[in-house]
Formats: structure tokens, sequence, C-alpha cells
């Protein structure tokens, strides 16, 4: 379907251009477009080396698994169900570390091991407990809260957008972060309150 999307717009802009007579701007466009493209892709890349390799350090000195120890307790608060030497913790830990730490390219892994811990977990549960007509693929509340979570994330280091804002020109680039701190700690509280309110109903 997003596909189609992209595809009819890209061709109602050509046939705009053509029937406005700006066939020839468009083409400029597109050209300077995809050199831009490429040169934030690069930029990107050196950024989330530099990014990837300091989680890297942080992990090997430790202070991932400190940080990882310290927001158990709200692992235990918004997923109470969750045996608590279940792998699928370590996970949602780790991924909500890394989306904090505005790491998102590092937060995947985590967050895809994370559901695939919570299927598993879900899928022994059905094996005992749930009635026989609630469908195979339904997700389970503790599935639901997290990816809640994942798309409030908040984030101290919002590293993409200070990126694109000094790829663009911006004359500070990291002036976005505490607005970027306010909206994600804002979306991220009204996440939680929502996901404990939904999970008691």
């Amino acid at each position: 379907m997003l596909n189609a999307i992209w595809a009819g717009m890209i061709v109602l802009g050509i046939l705009y251009g053509a029937f406005t007579g700006n066939l020839e701007a468009v083409s400029n466009a597109a050209l300077e477009s995809a050199g831009e493209a490429v040169d934030l892709c690069i930029t990107m890349c050196g950024i989330m080396g530099l990014w990837t390799g300091l989680m890297k350090i942080a992990q090997q000195a430790g202070l991932i698994a400190a940080l990882t120890r310290g927001i158990s307790p709200f692992v235990s608060f918004l997923f109470p169900r969750i045996p608590k030497n279940h792998p699928a913790r370590e996970s949602i830990s780790t991924n909500i570390v890394a989306n904090v730490l505005g790491l998102g390219w590092a937060a995947t892994p985590a967050g895809l091991k994370a559901m695939e811990d919570l299927a598993q977990l879900e899928e022994k549960r059905r094996q005992t407990r749930y009635p026989k007509n609630v469908p195979k693929d339904t997700a389970s509340n503790e599935m639901c809260t997290f990816l809640i979570l994942n798309i409030s994330s908040l984030q101290l280091i919002p590293v993409n957008m200070i990126a694109y804002r000094s790829q663009y020109g911006s004359a500070s680039p990291a002036a976005v972060v505490g607005p970027a701190v306010l909206a994600t700690l804002v979306s991220t509280f009204a996440a939680v309150i929502f996901c404990r309110v939904m999970d008691r109903r």
C-alpha cells in the first residue's frame, strides 16, 4: 500500500510538472534530492558508527548492565506478570536504555528479541490457561504495552534529529534536545498511564 502511495505521488508530480511547463524544474529537483539523500546517508553512517561504538564501549564497561538493573523496578511496574528471571525482561530493558540514549538502530534488535520472548511466554500461557476461542496470534497485554512504550520512547539524546539539523546547515543542531526531551517525556508518561489503565481493565 505504501509503495502505491509513493508511486502515485511521483507520477502526479511528474504529470503536474509536465502540464505546467515545469518538467525541467522537477528533473533538477529530483537530481538534487538524490544527491542530498546520498550526503545524508553518509552523514548518518558516520554518526551511527560513533554512537554504536560508544554504546559498545558502555556495554563492555558495564554501564548498560548497570542501567538495565537500574530500570528493573520500572520494568516490573509495567510488566508485573513477566517472571523475574525471564529473558524478555533483559531484552525489554536493553531496548528501553538504547531508545533513551537515542540509539534507535541499536534498540531494534533488542526490541525484536523482546517481542519473540514475549510471544513464547504467551504461547506457554495459552497452553495452560486461555480459552480455546482466543485466536493464537492475539497479542498479549505485555506485547501491546511494550509496543506503545517503544513508540512513545523517552529520548535524552535525539541523535537522528541532531544529525538532520546538522546536515541541513542548522546554526545550533543540538538546540532541539530540550524540546525533544520534554515532548518524549510527556508522551512516555501518557503511554505509561494508558498502559496501566488498560492493563487493569
